[in-house]
């Protein structure tokens, strides 16, 4: 999926891990990611969740979407760190599933993000 995500690509990001309901996508933050305060712009952490959890609810098969998603910003980030973003399945029920994603530092918690997915009908 992600050598289709041309967004994601141009951004940096790669795919370091993978299986059935999780993903692990890494990124580093670049000059252009960061905002006035020099750190990371929330937007871009958050796509890098947000990819993470692509991969991990479309590692099933289908076609599968975001159906919402949330963030908790716990550390800034800053020009030059290599951020990776872990995806979970928490829970599937019918065509819909609940994924939570940490991205990290090193091993320090950079975001927590919950999505809620839906995969699409044919």
């Amino acid at each position: 999926m992600l050598d289709d995500d041309l967004a994601s690509r141009s951004l940096g990001m790669a795919l370091v891990d993978a299986g059935p309901g999780f993903a692990v996508v890494g990124m580093t933050i670049t000059e252009t990611m960061v905002n006035g305060h020099a750190i990371a712009h929330g937007g871009f952490v958050f796509l890098l969740a947000d990819t993470a959890f692509a991969c991990a609810c479309n590692s099933h098969g289908p076609v599968t979407v975001a159906a919402g998603a949330d963030i908790t910003f716990v550390a800034p980030a800053r020009l030059g760190d290599r951020l990776e973003a872990r995806a979970q399945e928490r829970v599937s029920y019918g065509r819909s599933g609940i994924y939570d994603v940490t991205v990290r530092r090193g091993e320090e918690v950079v975001a927590e993000f919950r999505g809620r997915s839906r995969v699409l009908r044919d």
